[in-house]
C-alpha cells in the first residue's frame, strides 16, 4: 500500500495519482507557476510500474496526448516543444523514496543557505546541512527541495576532495531523517547513469522500486 504521504505529493505535485493506464496526461495548474526555487517546471511525469502519469500545462494536454502513441524515447524528444518550449530538454531520472532510512551516523550541522562560506549550489535552498573539517572547511552538503507539504526532494553534492568518505550517504540519511520528522516523505531523484548517486541512495535507505521520473528544463 502507497504511503499516504507520497500519495498526497504525486497528486499535489502532478496533479493525479495514480492510473492503471501505461501513461496518462493531465493538466495542472503548477505546470505554469513557479516550483521552489522560482522556475517554471513546464512537464514532469513520474513511472510506477503501474503506469506513468505526466502532468503538462492544461492548455498543453491535447497536443501532449497526440504523442502518446509514440516509442516512449520518441515522446520524450518531442516533449520540450509540445509544451512550447523548444530548446529545452525531457531529463529522465530514476525516483526513489525512503520511509526508513539506514540509521548511519549524522555527518553534518543545519546552517543558513545564506552562509558565505558555501558553495553557489546550496544557495536557492533554505536551511542545508553541511559537513565540514576540522578547520570549517566545507566537504559536503544536502539541500532540502520542499515541493509540497508531502513530499521533499533531497540533493546532496560533496568537494572532490572529501569524495569516498561515505559522507554523502550519512548526510543524506541525516537529511531524510528530517523531512520524516516534518511529517513528508523524502525523496531522491538521480540520473541512470550515475552509480556513484545510486550507491549513495542505496546506502542511505533509498531504495530502487523501479520508479522513473521525467522533467522538462533549459538544456544544460
Amino acid at each position: 500500500m502507497l504511503d499516504t504521504r507520497l500519495f498526497h505529493h504525486l497528486v499535489s505535485w502532478l496533479g493525479q495519482w495514480p492510473t492503471r493506464r501505461p501513461l496518462h496526461v493531465v493538466g495542472s495548474e503548477r505546470r505554469i507557476l513557479p516550483a521552489w526555487d522560482g522556475q517554471v517546471r513546464p512537464a514532469l511525469g513520474v513511472a510506477a510500474p503501474e503506469g506513468t502519469v505526466l502532468s503538462v500545462p492544461p492548455d498543453r494536454v491535447a497536443a501532449v496526448r497526440e504523442l502518446t502513441d509514440r516509442p516512449l524515447d520518441d515522446l520524450l524528444a518531442a516533449l520540450p516543444a509540445a509544451v512550447g518550449d523548444t530548446g529545452w530538454r525531457t531529463y529522465p531520472a530514476v525516483f526513489r523514496y525512503s520511509l526508513a532510512p539506514t540509521p548511519l551516523p549524522d555527518a553534518g550541522q543545519w546552517v543558513p543557505a545564506d552562509d558565505p562560506t558555501l558553495p553557489a549550489w546550496l544557495r536557492p535552498f533554505g536551511d542545508v546541512l553541511v559537513a565540514r573539517d576540522s578547520d570549517g572547511e566545507y566537504l559536503a552538503g544536502v539541500g532540502i527541495k520542499r515541493h509540497d507539504r508531502y513530499g521533499h526532494e533531497l540533493s546532496v553534492g560533496t568537494s572532490p576532495a572529501a569524495r569516498g568518505r561515505g559522507l554523502a550517504r550519512r548526510l543524506v540519511a541525516q537529511a531524510a531523517r528530517r523531512v520524516l520528522d516534518e511529517g513528508a516523505v523524502p525523496t531522491y531523484l538521480h540520473a541512470p547513469e550515475n552509480a556513484a548517486s545510486a550507491r549513495v541512495a542505496e546506502a542511505a535507505g533509498f531504495p530502487s522500486r523501479g520508479w522513473m521520473s521525467y522533467g522538462v528544463f533549459k538544456a544544460e
